[in-house]
């Protein structure tokens, strides 16, 4: 028979030994091998047994033998009575214990106490061991688990001359020593067991081999069914066999094979080119003897894989066997498999790659380049105005704005992107943003509703192609946000309702990616517009400073980052910079209320440092009072209790008469100046903790600056990056100051054009301000001897300096303030007294002395004949205050510039009511 059933024979017989007891044969063989093995076995252990008893017998009276021997050796007795036997004894029992062969010789004293050992270091020790028997003459023998380890010991007596022992000597040997003499022995016991087992099992191998040779282990029984199973499984298979002769004839077609390839019940013997109905291709292939590996091959209506190899690979008659299968259900099942595939990678896809942002417009724009090109030629996306400003569509129309278009080809004729589309009613597009079911168009030449929206629109489309269209509603949360087109151009095959399905999980998918968006567009914009609510939203009026800025929110979501420019009396300027971490409302609202904060303290006119400490202990009450897990509504860590996470800030003061800027900074970056020169630099200046710390006092720094000088101030999103590192930052910062801008304008587009990422993970805030100086012909100062005859001429004194500056009208008000305010200084005050004039945009009076008590305002009664010159400074000045420096203090009013107002044009009503006039 040829190979392929020689090989379906051995299987099926090594099928039925598996399944059935051992032949005889092998069952002799058992049987011989185990009788084998149990006499050899039991040989070896009678000599292990019976060499392990006589080497303990050995040992037993070895050790007896000399310890006997020691005991009575000559001059044992003298060297026990002396009084360092073991100097005498130690060196004579080593001596024997070598020349006797055992381990170890022990003599001691009648208490057990050892003279002598082979370890030096256990002389003096007690002796380990039974020694009752021996102090009562006998001779004992026992094993022990000693110094040298498992020991057989044996004990005898030494007596004086009397008969009584006067001490002990015990020798011996370590078992591992007496047993090692039966380890020596195991392996000629072994060997020539082992060589006894390999004579027999050969000779038993080679009898059982040469039986199963001739019956392959089976009976005719065993014979038969073998044959029957192979019968039964070669004309069962789902596969045809087919089997042909070096000569072309057919040996063997299997029932599978005939019918397969329409073979008669005769068809066996006969050459297979001459075999009716058998189809040329497949008779060519039989016929040609070559190998073939899942070859597909057309027969009839089917397609046929045949698997063809060589009969005589193992010595058999020449021929081929073939092996064929119906692939032809099996190639649809394939297509449709990978058409699910296709669809599986396309869902994939889309979750990964849309909603990547929290951006509308790119969502759409996701949605169209995800499914353009795999699952329509081209994709439109229109969503509702609404939708896009990040509010909920009305619903009332159906309106749409073309979001995202992409395509297989840029010359299409559809609507562009940014077009505002009013649906009629009889498109799929308004039925489907009205219904929220998506709707199929198979064929758009014959869509009249359609065509309805724009003849000559729809008449270019269907010429350029597009004949087929799914319109499907972007709905989320019950809300139809848009519509989504699917247009097919390029296969001619319309949109199916399997396709239908898929346009509707893609869309639901983008659909909520959308609407997360517009929910997060909403709640940013309205984040935003708190923030911008809460900035500055013009700079102040001041002539000390030539400020620009710039603000830029983050992108993931406003934060709390600010600046301000605040005017101070005397025409000095204070800048200020800061930064809350977070983002969202609670950042946002939080520098608000620094801001506010700020504002409040700096009417107070005080220093940087004391500033800030005042701001570090208002942080740290915000702090205490706004515990997130001490919320009286219980919102705990998620609810809207949750305090100020941290703060930084900067504040510094400019005065254009002295050209000083005073600085303190609470952790936050440090600012930049740049010299007239170009020279930028980062001043040193003590960092102090982040506001809400508290315990650490902050530092104010005075610099002088030149005219022209400019100071940046920026908050750590401008230099800080994912991608870089802040040395990286500041050094990109010095090198954009130091490039020549006319205008603290051009600076600030500089410094953002080198800087700024392309998606800020950050706020940004960035205040530049140029120096400008009050000259000495805008300043005039007198020193004030402190008696009162001295008013007068300071009067007169600042009167003819106004009339110089071109003051006139406010002369009159000018002279009462001053009046006041220094006869104040001359009566309650203490030296040195002085008085500055400032003429700015304004006019400021000041009178400083080194006093720091303030006067108060307040009415006087009818009957008080004084109390009414603050009043009177009050109604005339514009603004009036007190501020204290460390040599004391100094009280200021500002008087309106001429044309400001009419401060010096005539007196209050309120003046002459009080009886000062």
């Amino acid at each position: 028979m040829v190979p392929f059933l020689a090989r379906l024979r051995g299987s099926s017989v090594r099928s039925l030994t598996e399944r059935r007891p051992r032949s005889v044969a092998g069952q002799v063989f058992v049987l011989q091998v185990a009788l084998v093995v149990l006499l050899v076995l039991g040989a070896v252990l009678a000599l292990v047994l019976q060499s392990r008893g006589d080497s303990d017998r050995e040992a037993r009276n070895r050790s007896v033998a000399v310890a006997e021997s020691y005991a009575n050796a000559p001059g044992i007795r003298a060297a026990l009575a002396d009084d360092n036997p073991t100097a005498i004894l130690q060196p004579l029992t080593e001596t024997a214990r070598r020349a006797a062969g055992v381990d170890f010789i022990v003599v001691m004293n009648t208490r057990g106490i050892r003279y002598t050992h082979p370890q030096p270091e256990r002389i003096g020790g007690q002796f380990v061991g039974t020694i009752e028997p021996s102090l009562r003459g006998e001779v004992h023998v026992e094993s022990v688990n000693g110094p040298l380890g498992e020991e057989v010991q044996a004990i005898v007596p030494v007596r004086g001359r009397g008969g009584t022992v006067i001490g002990l000597v015990s020798a011996g040997l370590e078992v591992r020593n007496v047993t090692g003499v039966v380890n020596r022995q195991l392996p000629v016991i072994l060997g020539t067991a082992a060589a006894g087992l390999a004579v027999a099992t050969a000779g038993s191998g080679l009898v059982a081999r040469r039986l199963r040779r001739q019956t392959h282990g089976l009976g005719t029984a065993e014979m038969t069914r073998m044959y029957e199973h192979h019968d039964a499984v070669l004309h069962s298979v789902r596969e045809g066999v087919v089997i042909v002769g070096g000569d072309g004839r057919l040996l063997l077609a299997n029932d599978e094979a005939k019918r397969l390839l329409t073979m008669d019940a005769d068809a066996e013997g006969r050459s297979v080119r001459d075999l009716p109905g058998l189809d040329p291709v497949i008779a060519e292939l039989l016929c040609s003897g070559r190998v073939a590996t899942d070859e597909v091959v057309p027969a009839a209506d089917r397609l046929l894989a045949v698997n063809q190899r060589h009969t005589d690979r193992h010595g058999g008659p020449a021929g081929t066997v073939a092996t064929i299968r119906d692939t032809t259900e099996l190639r649809a099942l394939t297509g449709r498999v990978e058409g699910a595939r296709r669809r599986l990678n396309l869902l994939y896809d889309a979750g990964v790659g849309i909603g990547t942002t929290l951006d509308v417009v790119r969502t759409a724009e996701e949605l169209a380049e995800v499914t353009v090109g795999r699952f329509a030629d081209f994709v439109t996306v229109d969503l509702a105005d609404p939708v896009l400003r990040g509010e909920e569509p009305t619903g009332a129309s159906a309106d749409m704005r073309r979001t995202a278009v992409a395509g297989v080809r840029g010359d299409h004729p559809l609507y562009p992107r940014g077009k505002m589309i009013g649906f009629v009613p009889s498109t799929p597009q308004a039925r489907g943003f009205g219904t929220g079911r998506a709707e199929l168009v198979p064929h758009l030449s014959e869509a009249l509703g359609w065509h309805a929206q724009d003849p000559e629109r729809a008449g270019q489309i269907v010429d350029f192609g597009i004949h087929s269209l799914i319109a499907c509603p972007l709905k989320a949360r019950g809300v139809v946000l848009g519509v989504a087109n699917f247009w097919r151009m390029e296969r001619p095959e319309p949109f199916e309702d399997e396709d239908l399905a898929l346009a509707e999980e893609l869309v639901a998918r983008a659909a909520v990616s959308i609407d997360n968006a517009r929910r997060y567009t909403r709640e940013h914009a309205m984040a935003v517009t708190l923030q911008r609510s809460l900035l500055p939203r013009a700079l102040p009026e001041q002539s000390a400073l030539e400020v620009a800025h710039r603000y830029l929110p983050a992108q993931s979501g406003v934060g709390g980052d600010w600046f301000d420019v605040i005017p101070l009396p005397g025409s000095r300027v204070a800048l200020v910079v800061g930064d809350v971490v977070g983002h969202g409302l609670h950042a946002a609202a939080t520098m608000g209320r620094l801001r506010t904060a700020v504002h409040n303290f700096s009417t107070l006119d005080l220093p940087p440092d004391e500033l800030l400490g005042r701001l570090d202990d208002l942080v740290g009450r915000i702090d205490q009072d706004e515990d997130p897990y001490n919320t009286p509504d219980g919102d705990g860590p998620d609810g809207g209790g949750a305090g100020m996470v941290g703060a930084t800030c900067l504040y510094a003061v400019y005065d254009p008469v002295c050209r000083r800027l005073q600085i303190a900074r609470a952790g936050h970056p440090l600012p930049a100046l740049v010299h007239p020169d170009g020279r930028v630099e980062f001043p040193d200046l003590p960092a102090g903790p982040p506001l809400g710390l508290g315990g650490i006092p902050f530092e104010t720094t005075e610099l002088e600056l030149a005219e022209g000088s400019r100071i940046a101030f920026y908050t750590d999103g401008l230099v800080e990056d994912r991608t870089r590192d802040i040395d990286v930052g500041l050094d990109l910062l010095a090198k954009a100051l130091g490039r020549p801008a006319a205008t603290p304008e051009e600076t600030c587009r500089i410094v953002l054009d080198a800087l700024l990422p392309a998606h800020p993970k950050d706020d940004v805030a960035l205040l530049v301000a140029r120096t400008r100086v009050l000259g000495p012909d805008r300043v005039a100062d007198w020193d004030v001897p402190a008696e009162p005859e001295a008013v007068g001429r300071i009067r007169a004194a600042a009167v003819a300096r106004l009339t110089a500056w071109g003051l006139e009208d406010l002369s009159f008000a000018a002279e009462l303030v001053l009046s006041e305010l220094l006869t104040n200084a001359v009566r309650y005050g203490a030296a040195p007294i002085r008085v500055r004039l400032l003429h700015d945009r304004g006019l400021t009076v000041e009178v400083a002395d080194r006093s720091s008590t303030s006067p108060h305002l307040r009415y006087a009664a009818t009957t008080d004949e004084g109390g009414r010159g603050l009043f009177l400074v009050a109604q005339l000045a514009d603004r009036w205050g007190t501020r204290y420096t460390p040599q004391g203090k100094v009280i200021w009013a500002e008087l309106t510039a001429p044309g400001g107002g009419e401060a010096g044009s005539a007196l209050p009503f309120d003046i002459m009511n009080a009886g000062m006039i």
